[in-house]
């Protein structure tokens, strides 16, 4: 037999229907209610207790719950573990209901918003210093392209996007939620889903580009989209498809974006998502941001620099003029320290405009956001006024004009508002004194009124004899009169009975009113309620101000992190005692006293010296310049390879680079062959992983790229690999024509300087001291005799043992390799390791007298005078 379904559970399960891929937080009240397998799934998630409310179909019905006021730290956890949330609020109070329905009316609910990774714009679901962006996919036609906008900022940014592009793109924007077509295959979505992005498919309506020209139109305001660019029907359709998806998320309440910006690949440092991994730019290899290029780089101070900065690493320019005009915003503040120490300090006071600026065009915003738009133009005109005056290089005498022309707009918000304004506009007391004459009217009447509530106490005191009575507010019973239940009896008899009404008894107290108190209630909240109205309309008008000059806003939002940035990297050149990279037009590449500017500064910190090493790859016009690097293990063949792409990276990207000089060609690739891992998922062991990244970089890598290899092909048998890795060589010398570091353990390949005029041999040096090896950590032209892979092997901790076997086995096979029988025959004709007798122990020795007398001295206790006598005596007992 079916159970009766409630009003309440039939209007939960109507809105639960049309949001059935997400959790649906359901406001009852001040919690956020969750049934059924929303309330399993939850309260696993968000380890909270599942409860239990009424029956459906004759079972219990899961629930649970979260607090209205902490739902920001839930929603974070939920999204964090891919879940998508409807936010279900109450769109009228209960009172409301009634009227309209008497008193089994359901209050009416809505779902405002639908809370997915990619449209987060709350401060405590993101990260202050990282975009957060949501990107659409679309194909028509054969033609790609990707939009991707940051609804907490309002960027919004579109490029073409041939499907082999895609992933590199994502790998660059790390997007949170990517929308694609339904009918995208799976492969492909799961290959999205591997960059870290949640993955939205939405029907073919939503890319239709016709129809995305439409809602562009209508959200700009405009007849035609020609001033933006001149758009393909695939960026059409991209853009449209992110546009209608805010649409439905937000329910209407689209996010203030800014007019769409056209960028080409072509601009852009090309960088695939294996590169950026292997080079650890903006996170490292263990996970997180700590180590990697961006944790040792950002010296920001400010939100909008910190993202600023990242986008800069993620995409590196490749326009001459561009790279150029942000080494001389670096070089101004490097020199000019006290301009820089004093924009620093005003800096630190500028809160993130662009996230606050958003937050209000959501209808999301509160008091607190309108000051920080107050205060941060308040900063940039600070900071404008101390550049006056100052012959700045081009970039930064751009941003500070940008700084300007928000007078009107700061004064009205700087008249308007108190200092420290409240979090909820509910709060109220946002409005300072005598910003508006009825404002501070309803306001007198509030605060005198809690004057006179002070001095009817004190009549009623006096009046009664009780001392203890209080006059108290609460929602229920409004202001009432209280004592203690000792004085019930007097209270409630003649004459005090017939001034004081009595309206409610409880454990401990006794309660009462006048009709002079319920005369003056209804004065002071009207006056309150006044009070706040009032409010709430000058707030509504004050961030209409605000949006009418967004785009001015945003302008002096860019600049400030622009500025902010210069300086940032100015600070990190100067600690780290980085150059200013002589940028060409040609293919050379010439580094000179070169670091790695990560493992420097964890060097650092230990007080350890790191070892700077040259580089040069100067080709000749149409030919390549490859240098091929032996060494053993341990040496720092790979800290070599990484730390040269870093310097190529830093300085396109505009910074100054960690060595003495730098001169170097405008590279539009960076490909890099470094590390090895499987794929398990995907079925691909690790020699097949770095086949496939090898293939990437031989079909895609042009004659401007920088491509650094690292022992290509150790991952299968030595001669199999040893041809893979030739080949490789001579193709990246006679067909990409690239510039390429090659590190190595295949010595016979160094023959190859002889017949390749563009390939130079490198090698680690190593030292050799009474049977140790001692790594000098220096590039050095020439080749290494051998690899020392025995002494790592013993460096390693491997027992004493095995190295002894190894070494007998090593000296056989070169013996071999030198005389030339057969190496089956060389092994077969070594006497087997498990025969192989331990070595005896040695006999113990009896310890000299010189070992007994330095076994019997403290030296901690000795006196200068005696430590000099004490070497006399260990001489003379030498005999010599």
């Amino acid at each position: 037999m079916t159970a009766h379904v409630t009003p309440m559970m039939a209007q939960y399960l109507e809105i639960k229907a049309q949001h059935a891929d997400a959790l649906l937080f359901y406001r009852m009240g001040d919690f956020y209610e969750m049934f059924f397998e929303d309330a399993v799934a939850a309260a696993e998630a968000l380890d909270i207790a599942l409860t239990k409310r009424g029956k459906h179909d004759g079972d219990d019905i899961p629930m649970c719950g979260v607090p209205v006021h902490s739902a920001e730290s839930y929603l974070l956890t939920l999204i964090r573990k891919g879940f998508r949330v409807a936010i279900c609020e109450q769109m009228e109070d209960p009172a409301e209901a009634k009227k309209r329905g008497g008193s089994k009316a359901v209050v009416r609910r809505e779902v405002v918003r639908l809370v997915t990774p990619g449209t987060l714009t709350e401060d405590s679901l993101l990260d202050a210093r990282r975009h957060n962006f949501l990107a659409a996919y679309a194909e028509v036609r054969g033609e790609g392209a990707l939009a991707w906008a940051d609804i907490s900022t309002g960027d919004f940014r579109v490029l073409p996007c041939p499907p082999v592009r895609l992933g590199p793109e994502l790998a660059r924007l790390a997007p949170r939620e990517v929308l694609v077509q339904d009918s995208m295959e799976v492969a492909r979505q799961d290959a999205v889903a591997e960059m870290g992005a949640a993955v939205t498919p939405l029907s073919p309506g939503s890319f239709d580009s016709q129809s995305a020209e439409k809602r562009l139109q209508d959200l700009f305001a405009v007849g035609t989209l020609e001033a933006f660019g001149a758009f393909s029907r695939a960026e059409l359709g991209a853009m449209g498809a992110l546009i209608d998806y805010l649409d439905l998320t937000q329910k209407g309440s689209l996010p203030l974006l800014r007019a769409p910006r056209q960028q080409t690949s072509s601009g852009i440092l090309q960088l695939d998502a294996a590169t950026r991994r292997n080079l650890e730019l903006t996170h490292a290899l263990s996970g997180g941001r700590a180590n990697s290029l961006l944790s040792v780089l950002d010296r920001t101070l400010t939100a909008g620099g910190g993202r600023l900065l990242e986008r800069r690493l993620s995409g590196p320019s490749t326009h001459l003029d561009t790279i150029r005009a942000r080494h001389d915003a670096v070089s101004f503040f490097v020199s000019e320290t006290q301009v820089r120490d004093d924009q620093d300090a005003l800096m630190r006071q500028t809160p993130d405009l662009d996230r606050a600026l958003s937050r209000l065009a959501l209808d999301r915003g509160g008091p607190r956001d309108l000051a920080a738009i107050r205060d941060g133009l308040a900063g940039a005109l600070r900071l404008a006024e101390r550049l006056d005056g100052i012959e700045l290089p081009p970039l930064l005498a751009e941003a500070r004009e940008g700084l300007l022309g928000h007078d009107d707009l700061r004064d009205q918000l700087d008249a308007a508002l108190v200092a420290e304004p409240p979090v909820q506009l509910r709060d109220g007391g946002l409005i300072a004194g005598g910003y508006d004459a009825e404002l501070d009217e309803a306001r007198k009447l509030r605060d005198e009124g809690r004057g006179v509530i002070a001095g009817m106490q004190a009549e009623y005191i006096e009046a009664t004899g009780v001392k203890s009575l209080k006059i108290k507010h609460n929602n229920v019973l409004g202001y009432f009169i209280e004592t203690t239940s000792t004085h019930a009896e007097k209270m409630l008899a003649p004459p005090l009975s017939e001034r004081f009404i009595h309206r409610q008894t409880t454990a401990n107290a006794v309660r009462f009113t006048t009709v002079d108190l319920s005369e003056l209630e209804t004065r002071i909240l009207n006056a309150g309620n006044r009070a706040l109205e009032i409010e709430r309309a000058l707030f509504q008008s004050l961030r209409d101000a605000v949006l009418e000059g967004h785009d001015r806003i945003g302008v002096a939002a860019r600049a400030l992190a622009e500025l902010d940035l210069a300086a940032a990297l100015a600070r990190r050149a100067r600690e780290g005692d980085w150059t200013k990279p002589e940028m060409t037009d040609d293919r050379s590449f010439v580094i000179t006293g070169g670091r790695h500017p990560v493992v420097e500064a964890a060097l650092s910190k230990s007080g350890t010296p790191f070892v700077a090493n040259d580089c040069a790859l100067s080709p000749d016009k149409d030919g390549a310049a490859i240098t091929l690097l032996t060494g053993p293990n341990m040496a720092g063949k790979s800290t070599w390879l990484r730390q040269n792409a870093l310097i190529a990276i830093l300085a396109q990207m505009g910074s100054f680079v960690p060595a003495d000089s730098a001169k170097i060609g405008l590279v539009s690739q960076v490909f890099s062959r470094v590390g090895a891992s499987d794929d398990l998922a995907r079925g691909r062991s690790t020699f097949m992983v770095e086949m496939v990244e090898t293939a990437t970089i031989l079909n895609q890598a042009d004659d401007r790229a920088l491509v650094i290899l690292d022992e290509i092909g150790r991952g299968t048998a030595t001669y199999d690999g040893l041809s893979i890795a030739w080949a490789t060589l001579e193709h990246l010398h006679e067909v990409n024509r690239c510039r390429a570091l090659f590190a190595t353990h295949y010595h016979e390949m160094t023959s190859l300087s002889a017949k390749l005029d563009g390939l130079t041999n490198a090698t680690m040096a190593v030292k050799e001291w009474d049977g140790e090896i001692i790594f000098l950590h220096e590039v050095r032209p020439g080749a290494a005799d051998r690899s020392y892979g025995v002494q790592v092997a013993k460096l390693a901790g491997l027992p004493a043992q095995v190295i002894e076997r190894a070494q007998i086995v090593l000296d056989a096979l070169e013996q071999g390799e030198r005389e030339g029988p057969e190496r089956s025959t060389l092994i077969d004709d070594l006497p087997l390791f498990s025969a192989t007798p331990p070595k005896p122990a040695a006999r113990p020795v009896k310890p000299s007298e010189v070992e007994d007398r330095l076994r019997g001295t403290h030296p901690d206790e000795m006196t200068a005078r005696e430590a000099l006598n004490l070497i006399y005596d260990l001489k003379s007992m030498l005999g010599d």
